[in-house]
């Protein structure tokens, strides 16, 4: 039977970057996931990095400046999957927050970066219709403009999985379903079952970590690990429109009437706009976003953007995905004022849970987790090995210009990169915005022909 010094459930954003930094650090790891990697709610974000700037509302300055200089730290280790973009944030007559609020909100907000953002400004109401043309000038008062990282949230988890898998002793397996975890001396027993043909296989493990997300109340006591609910688990959904749908020249945030808050982000030939915030009260695994949901935030447009012709035809795609937000003791707040902060818990001597967080901070959530393991191991950790830049690239870059797609790159694509289905290729290796039941040719190549390789 084979052993590994930790098995990691779960392949989003977390469990690749916990993975790849106890590769860096000699660990014999084994990552499973029951789907494609990144497929669930790390590549449901917004696709920014960011520090939250609606958070300096609840004052929370060190998850803030954290993820600020997280940002910026991965805007200089992977240009190729992000970089940096103005943000223009509008007030009205009717806005909560006054001119000089938002400034003082702005200058914070540099100077939690260290002052490594590009600095902000003030603008009138006169600039900024000249740089948002269609956005609603009744009650207009002026922006603000500050600026945040763009990432394609996807390929920097699969990235993080590609660097770990060049260390020798480490694995990976996509869907791949954990259905047996079995306290063992010094361990566990962790089973699992190819989705594809049903094959089972055993492997014992040191330790077991659950980096799972959202399913993390539903798996562990499956699994019989001794586990009390902990999330508040909340669905936010995202719209892809047709370039042009919108005259903006840059990022908006959007302030709701009901107090959520609304990016419409232009990139990739298109706009991104999301995203709402609801409690989950359905199946949560490859989640979809509703008519009313997508409603709702076509409604938030076309008030905003008045000049604007939007319609459900502006629509390219939508998408979905649960924020694993860790509970609270005794909060009664909104999900928009739950805390971001992650949490770790050890259930039994052998076993860790990773929930909450965000996206931005993953590196810093999981070198808490990696310190904690690897001098268990008996090994000597080095926190600074996760600041080098990642080893191996998407063979399809994201933004700039992308090369000429051929047959030979798509089997290359496929072979280097382990895509197992379609949806994997076109959604996360691809990074496409159409529907992939929808879709005719990629990127000039018949469906028909790509699908024969699969």
């Amino acid at each position: 039977m084979k052993h590994y010094d930790v098995v990691i459930v779960g392949g989003g954003i977390n469990g690749c970057g916990l993975l790849r930094d106890l590769a860096l650090n000699g660990v014999k790891a084994l990552l499973i996931d029951k789907g494609d990697y990144s497929a669930q709610t790390s590549q449901g974000s917004s696709k920014m990095l960011h520090g939250g700037i609606r958070y300096l509302e609840n004052f929370d300055f060190g998850l803030i400046q954290e993820a600020l200089e997280e940002k910026n730290l991965w805007l200089k280790l992977t240009p190729h999957l992000c970089f940096e973009r103005e943000f223009y944030l509008p007030l009205y007559r009717y806005s909560k927050y006054t001119p000089w609020m938002l400034e003082a909100g702005l200058i914070i907000y540099d100077f939690l970066s260290h002052f490594q953002n590009r600095p902000h400004q003030m603008l009138s109401a006169e600039e900024t219709m000249k740089l948002l043309p269609s956005i609603d000038s009744k009650g207009l008062k002026g922006s603000g403009k500050y600026y945040d990282g763009i990432v394609d949230d996807a390929k920097l988890s699969l990235e993080c999985l590609y660097d770990a898998l060049i260390e020798p002793g480490v694995d990976a397996l996509s869907y791949h379903e954990v259905t047996s975890t079995v306290q063992i001396t010094d361990g566990y027993e962790v089973t699992y079952e190819n989705r594809k043909n049903k094959k089972s296989e055993t492997v014992t493990a040191t330790f077991v970590v659950f980096t799972t997300g959202p399913f993390t109340d539903q798996l562990l006591p499956k699994l019989q690990v001794p586990w009390t609910p902990q999330l508040v688990p909340s669905k936010g959904i995202h719209l892809w429109l047709k370039e042009g749908s919108i005259d903006v020249q840059g990022s908006v945030v959007l302030t709701t009437k009901d107090n959520r808050v609304v990016f419409v982000i232009p990139q990739r030939d298109a706009i991104l706009v999301g995203t709402t915030e609801t409690m989950v009260n359905e199946e949560i695994f490859n989640i979809k976003a509703t008519a009313k949901e997508i409603d709702y935030l076509l409604k938030v447009l076309q008030e905003s953007f008045p000049q604007s012709n939007l319609s459900e035809a502006s629509i390219i795609s939508t998408f979905a995905g649960v924020r694993p937000l860790a509970k609270e003791e005794g909060s009664q707040h909104s999900l928009g004022k739950v805390s971001r902060h992650h949490k770790i818990y050890r259930p039994t001597s052998h076993s860790y849970v990773m929930i909450g967080g965000k996206y931005t901070t993953f590196r810093k959530m999981t070198q808490e987790l990696a310190h904690e393991i690897v001098p268990r191991l008996g090994l000597r950790y080095r926190p600074s090995l996760t600041l080098n830049p990642l080893r191996q690239h998407s063979i399809m870059p994201t933004f700039g210009k992308q090369p000429k797609l051929t047959i030979e790159m798509v089997k290359r694509i496929i072979k280097e990169e382990r895509v197992t289905t379609f949806e994997d290729l076109v959604k996360r290796r691809l990074s496409l915005l159409e529907d992939p039941e929808k879709m005719t040719d990629v990127m000039g190549i018949p469906v028909q022909q790509v699908l024969a390789l699969f």
